[in-house]
């Protein structure tokens, strides 16, 4: 730790102090995330749900419907592992194509009502599950969390897109 005075909390952080603070986020976000993905697994590992089509199917609840370069895009994949998640999801009646009027060589994905019903079930215990951690966090800081993780995001959004000069603007 440096002898360097620690701004006001209101105050943006110098570059040298964000970076230090910001790698404590990274400390806590990959176990977090690691973490999260094990306990969906293990949690709708009944009902036969992987992470990656559960991930899918929670993409199509929120946006409706989509391609399948766009579930790729909107969960930082490759555009082959959102086929593999979306073929995975359709063998269990969850997801039909339709057709695309914007593009003919890459159709819709849709949910199906059984996909519907399973997603919803699945948030439904997610969200019981989250209800039931305990803290006292409170919407401020809800929102400062989005807020900053949103913002690591949006800054590595040219590793979306291959580096500088990459392909268009990623989708979030």
């Amino acid at each position: 730790m440096t002898d360097t005075p620690r701004p006001a909390p209101a105050d943006p952080l110098p570059p040298e102090q964000l970076a230090d603070r910001l790698m404590e986020v990274f400390a806590l976000v990959g176990p977090l995330y690691r973490r999260v993905q094990r306990k969906i697994e293990q949690d709708n590992a009944a009902q036969g749900v992987s992470a990656g089509v559960r991930a899918v199917l929670d993409l199509l609840h929120t946006h409706g419907d989509l391609t399948v370069p766009q579930l790729g895009r909107l969960q930082s994949v490759s555009r082959q592992f959102a086929q593999r998640m979306t073929n995975e999801a359709a063998t269990r009646d969850w997801v039909t194509t339709t057709p695309n009027p914007a593009h003919q060589r890459s159709p819709l994905i849709r949910l199906t009502p059984a996909g519907r019903t399973t997603i919803e079930a699945i948030t439904t215990r997610e969200k019981a599950m989250l209800a039931g951690l305990p803290g006292d966090i409170t919407g401020a800081e809800i929102d400062a969390c989005v807020r900053v993780l949103g913002r690591l995001v949006d800054g590595f959004a040219e590793v979306e897109q291959g580096g500088e000069g990459g392909r268009g603007g990623a989708a979030r």
